[in-house]
């Protein structure tokens, strides 16, 4: 007999229950509760709620913020006890948890209203992607969506005299100006560490292979001819002496080398720029972003590739004052209310024409980053790997991938992170 996940037996017990109460007060206003895990975007979310307060002075909403190691875990034993908050931050490695055990309030028609195509309108099909589940079906309003950028470092670029990155930057070029900056500077030139979105993701999608079939969504393509060169090349770059191995990165984070002065290049993920450069003043200035160098060779596409994820705005599908969560979901998702998040600096928002409200945020420094570049890349972004099995198999992958960056047969391995995939589809 297969264990019931708790969550599932958590959606059998909220099927049977109601709520007793709602969440009012002795000052006879509604007050909510809304959970997420980045300190550095409270004020922008407190913002976007106290705006929608000025408009309906009977509801008060309260920005809570957990940790996101903690996150999870509490999220998940509130819903066993139906107390989730009023409403939370979903993302897309754990949408389809919560939708499929219908955990989620479905938010699909939520602006039925005065749009029946509103998502469609508004937001990218990669948003929402990201807020639907496997039915189809909308749980969440997106929030957000970000990419992935090549940071660099202006100063050690000029003491090489190597030109800066430009669009038409192929990974040949990454590689020349890494050995360059090497030999002039004896600093490190492109970081490439371990990781998924931050890391070889992109360069199996620039090479035209994918971890996911775009199509079916179902089985990998680890074993896909250009998938497995785009990893060949990317975890063979640790073997020059300009690239650090994994072993020096269990030490030290690439940004941390980055801004330290121990490295010339790295990616980063477009969520974590502003606070870089609050975070270090001193380096404003001598750093920039660019486009991600495209593949010179690709087996099919042009080359270009950036993974984009995005959060989205969700609530509990028996939540005690769902009427009015609603309603509050329905402001986030408007326009007034992405265009206050992305000139509070929280994020890029989801919604569409909107993206460049984020730069406002940048106007307290002295230099302004090529936020551009970053724009520019929304439009061949490649959508962040997620399915209904892969929360089953990704740590069994990563584990694999561990050992591939420590010497493992490339080939073999990969075969075996397909067959660990694979089964979990046939399953499905």
């Amino acid at each position: 007999m297969k264990k019931i996940p708790r969550l599932a037996a958590a959606a059998l017990a909220l099927a049977l229950l109601l709520s007793l109460a709602g969440c009012g007060s002795a000052d006879g206003k509604t007050h909510l509760t809304f959970q997420i895990w980045d300190v550095n975007q409270r004020d922008g979310m407190q913002a976007m709620c106290d705006a929608y307060t000025a408009q309906h002075p009977d509801v008060v909403i309260e920005v809570q913020v957990t940790n996101w190691g903690e996150y999870w875990t509490k999220l998940e034993a509130a819903a066993e006890s139906n107390t989730m908050p009023d409403i939370y931050w979903m993302h897309t490695d754990q949408i389809l948890y919560y939708a499929d055990f219908g955990i989620l309030a479905d938010l699909t028609d939520l602006y039925a209203d005065e749009d029946p195509n509103y998502y469609a309108n508004h937001f990218s099909d990669i948003s929402i992607g990201n807020a639907s589940g496997s039915d189809g079906k909308i749980y969440g309003v997106p929030k957000d969506k970000d990419n992935v950028v090549l940071v660099y470092n202006k100063e050690m670029f000029d003491q090489a005299g190597v030109a800066y990155p430009t669009a038409e930057w192929t990974w040949d070029d990454l590689t020349d100006a890494s050995q360059k900056v090497y030999d002039a500077t004896g600093k490190y030139g492109y970081m490439a560490y371990n990781d998924e979105q931050l890391g070889y993701w992109n360069f199996v999608y620039q090479k035209g292979g994918y971890i996911l079939d775009p199509e079916t969504k179902l089985r990998t393509g680890y074993t896909q001819p250009a998938t497995v060169e785009a990893v060949k090349f990317y975890v063979n770059l640790q073997k020059n002496d300009w690239c650090p191995d994994q072993n020096y990165f269990a030490e030290t984070s690439p940004g941390t080398a980055f801004f330290s002065g121990m490295g010339s290049m790295f990616l980063e993920g477009s969520w974590n720029l502003l606070s870089e450069m609050t975070n270090y003043p001193d380096m404003v200035g001598k750093w920039d972003i660019a486009m991600l160098p495209r593949c010179p060779d690709p087996m099919s596409g042009d080359g270009r590739g950036s993974i984009s994820n995005g959060l989205c705005y969700s609530t509990a599908a028996r939540g005690k004052n769902l009427e009015v969560v609603k309603d509050v979901l329905k402001f986030l998702g408007s326009e007034e209310g992405q265009r206050i998040q992305g000139e509070s600096g929280a994020a890029i928002p989801a919604y569409l024409g909107l993206e460049d409200t984020w730069s406002k945020s940048f106007g307290n420094f002295d230099y302004m980053l090529d936020l551009d570049q970053c724009y520019g890349q929304f439009d061949y972004a490649v959508q962040y790997i997620n399915n209904a099995s892969r929360r089953k198999w990704k740590a069994n992958v990563a584990d694999v991938m561990v050992k591939v960056y420590n010497g493992a047969d490339i080939d073999s391995s990969l075969a075996q992170m397909q067959e660990i995939t694979d089964r979990y589809a046939t399953a499905e």
